[in-house]
């Protein structure tokens, strides 16, 4: 594992070159972080507290006073309680917004860094603390069936409850609160600027939005009543409650299925897969888009039984209409030794997909490749042409081929 003190320093050299790709990060105080280990560990000690005395208080979480006799919703339905005596440590909370569910001691944070218990109750660490705006073309979501070559107003803030040792934006993922500096940012003015950048889109991508859940409901909530549409990219393990709230507030959800075995999920990632199926079987039956990706490891997730169990339950649970992205993974983070995903990999997946009757199976990550382009299920025309994110031909119209008239699954208008 890298150091925290490689860590920032990782960081402090990437960040003018992100800058330059267009990509805003907030500027940690890197003399300080780097003025060497006893600077680094006041910091660590110092910043937190500035942050702590202005943090909401975060949603989703119960303590001993708050649950009473509800002893069910700390402990696992699987755990047998009748006859037992339980000793519970004073002060202590229980994080109910995702699968992981951090038993959190006073003083301490979840496993995603961004949420702290202070005084026996759980605050959001990054509510209002964006450290990462860009403007993308909503394919880069990806989003295929989603307003195609709609501009998406993208922010993130710290933190992710995963591990994942391929993440190719681990530098803000597992980076907490105090890394960077961010101003208070309403969420009044992340809509008002998604409209100034004419954005009919505001994307929560990057790190894992779901530790900001309070902060991108607010805002989804104020786009839409300006007429801005919002999207969730997501690792998929929130709970059921939040997620009831996630699709009830958003437009559309795009899920990682990293792979489909559990060994790999808990060994690569640091988590459960049966979490992640039963957000995604809870997003299909929403109002809300729905679109899969599964980023395509070499050695980890590319066999064909794991690629085979992950169509067969996309076909079998959620039907042929949700669109599935079969993307090419490039070194990064912990996996610098792997190399990029052989196309012929991406290739025998969309294939497999297309034959189990998959209508919206995509090769991604790999421009101009035809697996990169929708085709219509009735009359087979590429009805979207793409190059890279971005749409060369369009041959359809409020959902309809432009071709045979069929209809496309998705949201056009």
């Amino acid at each position: 594992m890298i150091s925290r003190r490689d860590f920032l320093r990782t960081l402090a050299g990437i960040a003018p070159i992100l800058g330059g790709a267009g990509l805003y990060l907030s500027s940690p105080l890197w003399e300080r972080l780097l003025a060497g280990d006893q600077g680094g560990l006041l910091f660590a000690l110092d910043a937190p507290s500035a942050l702590v005395r202005s943090a909401p208080k975060a949603r989703y979480w119960t303590s001993i006073p708050l649950a009473g006799k509800e002893c069910r919703l700390c402990h696992s339905p699987r755990e047998i309680l009748s006859g037992k005596r339980m000793r519970h440590e004073e002060g202590i909370v229980k994080c109910l917004l995702c699968a992981q569910g951090c038993v959190i001691k006073a003083g301490s944070r979840g496993r995603c860094r961004a949420r702290m218990n202070v005084g026996g109750e759980l605050k959001s660490l990054v509510y209002g603390r964006p450290i990462t705006i860009h403007v993308d073309p909503i394919e880069k979501k990806p989003f295929y069936h989603f307003l195609p070559g709609a501009a998406a107003f993208s922010l993130a803030t710290s933190g992710c409850p995963l591990r994942c040792r391929f993440c190719q934006n681990w530098e803000i993922s597992q980076a907490s609160p105090e890394d960077y500096q961010a101003a208070a940012t309403p969420p009044e003015t992340i809509v008002r600027a998604s409209r100034l950048r004419e954005a009919p889109v505001i994307a929560f991508t990057y790190n894992e939005p779901t530790v900001f859940l309070e902060y991108l409901t607010d805002i989804s909530r104020e786009a839409k009543k300006q007429g801005l549409r919002s999207v969730l990219i997501s690792c998929g393990i929130m709970n059921e409650a939040p997620l009831a709230e996630l699709c009830e507030t958003l437009d559309a959800i795009k899920i990682d299925l990293k792979g489909y075995d559990e060994a790999f999920y808990r060994d690569v990632c640091g988590a459960e897969l049966k979490a992640v199926l039963r957000s995604i079987r809870q997003i299909a039956r929403s109002r809300a888009h729905l679109e899969i990706v599964n980023l395509v490891v070499p050695t980890l997730n590319d066999s064909e039984k794991m690629l085979r169990g992950l169509i067969d339950w996309v076909a079998g649970e959620l039907g042929p209409d949700v669109p599935v992205h079969f993307t090419r993974f490039h070194p990064d983070y912990q996996l610098r030794n792997l190399p990029p995903t052989p196309v012929a990999t991406l290739e025998r997946a969309w294939e497999m997909a297309k034959e189990r009757g998959l209508r919206y199976a995509y090769v991604g990550n790999v421009p101009d490749h035809p697996g990169n382009s929708t085709y219509c299920p009735s009359c087979g025309k590429a009805i979207i042409r793409r190059r890279g994110f971005f749409i060369a031909e369009m041959h359809a119209s409020k959902g309809l081929c432009g071709f045979c008239r069929a209809k496309i699954s998705g949201v056009w208008t």
